[in-house]
Order: C-alpha cells, then structure tokens, then sequence
C-alpha cells in the first residue's frame, strides 16, 4: 500500500514537473537590443519591461535583453526591427530620422528647458504625435519614451564658448540636426557609432562627444573626455519601440499587456534619469572630471542658423509646427529658477 502511494504522489510529482517544463518551453522569447552598459539606466528599464512583459502576458512572452550593441549599433538596430531580425529596441529620436526625416526637427536645439517640458512635447505635442503615427508603415512603431536626458559635451580640452569649438573634432551620430548645430557652434564633426567613441577620443580621432549625462557616466566617456560642459543644447529622450511584425504577431490583449509594459517602464526610466544627474555627475568628479556650466548665450546665438536651414530642408510649415508646441509648453510650464 505504501508503495502504492509512493508510486502515485512520485507520478503527479512528475507531472507537475513536466506541465511546468512545457509551460517554459511555451514562452515565445523575444530579442530587445540596446547599445547602453549593463549598468545604465536604459538596461535597468529593459529589465523592468521584460518582467512586466512577461508578468501581463501570463508567461506567454519571455523578453532577452542584448545591452551594449551586442546584436547591433542603433542604426542597424533599427534596420533589424524593419526585417524582423529584432523586437525592441530603445533609441535616441534622431536615429530613427533615416527612416522620417522629419524626426530631424526633434533635436533641433533649445526646444525645451525642463525634463517637465520635454515630457509634455512627447507625450502630447500634436505635431509629434502625428509623425509617430506614420512610423508602423516603416516597419516599427513608438511604444512609448524613455529617458536619457539633454544633451551635453565631454572633450579632452576645456569648452568655454564656441571660440574653442573651431580646434576641436565632434563626433556626432548621423543626424543632420545634430551634424549642423554641431558645425554652427564651430566642431569640424565625425560621423560613427556610439560604440566606436570611446576608442576614438582616446586615440585623438575626435576632440570629444556629445549625449545625456547619463549615457556619459554609463559608456564612461569622461574618461578619455574628462571637460564636461553643461549647455543642455538638444533634449534628447530614447523612444522604445518594436517591430511592427512583431506587434502585428500579438493578440489585442497582448499588444494591451505589452503597451501597458512599456507606459509603466517610461515612468520608471523618466524617474531615474532625472534624480540621478546630480549624483552622477558628482561620481565622474570624484574619478577625476571637470564639470561646468558655461555661459549658454553664445552657444543659444551660434545655433540660430539652424532653424532657418531646418526650414530650407523640411518645410516651413513642419519646423512652425514643432517651434509652436514648444514655445507653448515652455509657456505652460514654465522653468523654475
């Protein structure tokens, strides 16, 4: 009898383990490509989507997080999501202008002053929405924003004013907005991958760089850079998206578990962004960098030609539109002193 009873529990043992074996084997895996280190914040958000990916899904869904361009640069990223190669991937707007220029005008600089103001323009500025919604017929779509923060300079000389920027060679990711305000300023420039940067600067290819705070501490580039310069000269958020047959593969109750996975995220990576600029700039300090905030008027008078070039290249009418919503919600939401 007890052999009996053995045998039975060791038998439903057993198929508990096997429903649970082909419950794992049953998750669809997913592949989401970044070009941030494992410990940045786009990887902390990464991981905060794949959980609550697979947590709205039922398990159906298993994300797998490839960080520091390990299956590709952003721009070749974005390629995959076109071809299915990849699902997600997260970004700076300006990559994904080689497929709608006019994402361009996003980095014109100065458009915002706040992170407060820079949500609003994403989230609810009709101009940009608009263009967001032209995306899925490019093969991927905007599943919400995540956060890097606004753009700043690391060089291995001192940046006062543009005057130094007219010995120094930029780096700069291919982006004509970014290309141009960079050559206003005063850089000769260099097109490559953020991947190759660190490398460059430390060989005298280039001068320096510029990106967020954050992404500066996470690829270390106040190492071969140390000068940090705060002009805060384009906000510059990161759009998470996926690829659009990926999205098409979904249920409607798994497109609304994963949108919901990419809101609760965007609010997780804005948060930490934003309080960690402080510290983060503190940390580099310490190991040695310089950090200064010089006087952004000459850099704000520099720039003024690219907006009458971002005119020449799309349209009066689109660069009008996305002034206008700035301009409002700066009015709105004004900078507090």
């Amino acid at each position: 009898m007890l052999e009996k009873k053995f045998l039975s529990r060791l038998l439903a043992g057993v198929a508990v383990a096997a429903i649970g074996l082909s419950s794992a084997q049953a998750a669809e895996k997913l592949r989401f490509s970044h070009t941030d280190n494992p410990g940045g914040s786009r990887q902390a958000a990464a991981e905060l989507f794949a959980e609550k990916v697979a947590e709205y899904t039922d398990g159906r869904y298993e994300v797998q997080i490839y960080p520091s361009g390990q299956l590709a640069n952003d721009p070749k990223a974005i390629e995959l999501l076109q071809l299915g190669g990849i699902d997600f991937t997260v970004s700076a707007t300006g990559s994904y202008a080689t497929h709608l220029p006019s994402l361009n005008l996003t980095a014109m600089p100065f458009l915002v002053d706040t992170y407060e103001q820079g949500w609003e323009l994403y989230d609810n500025s009709e101009w940009l929405q608009g263009e967001f919604q032209k995306l899925p017929e490019k093969g991927f779509r905007v599943l919400s924003t995540w956060e890097a923060g606004f753009r700043s300079f690391t060089t291995n000389e001192p940046l006062t004013s543009p005057k130094d920027a007219e010995s120094m060679k930029m780096r700069v990711f291919p982006n004509d907005m970014i290309r141009w305000s960079m050559e206003a300023i005063g850089f000769q420039t260099v097109v490559m991958p953020i991947t190759d940067v660190y490398l460059a600067i430390q060989q005298g290819i280039v001068n320096g760089q510029e990106n967020p705070v954050d992404t500066i501490k996470s690829l270390r580039f106040y190492e071969v850079a140390p000068n940090i310069t705060l002009t805060r000269h384009v906000y510059s958020p990161l759009p998470l998206t996926v690829a659009e047959k990926t999205w098409q593969s979904f249920s409607e109750e798994d497109q609304a578990a994963v949108l919901k996975a990419a809101t609760e995220s965007a609010a997780f990576s804005r948060q930490l962004v934003q309080s960690s600029v402080d510290s983060q700039l503190t940390e580099m300090q310490e190991a040695g960098a310089t950090v200064s905030v010089p006087e952004i008027g000459p850099f704000r008078e520099a720039v003024q030609s690219v907006y009458a070039k971002a005119k020449d290249v799309y349209g009066a009418e689109a660069v009008d539109n996305i002034l206008g919503d700035a301009a409002a919600i700066r009015e709105a939401l004004p900078a507090q002193n």
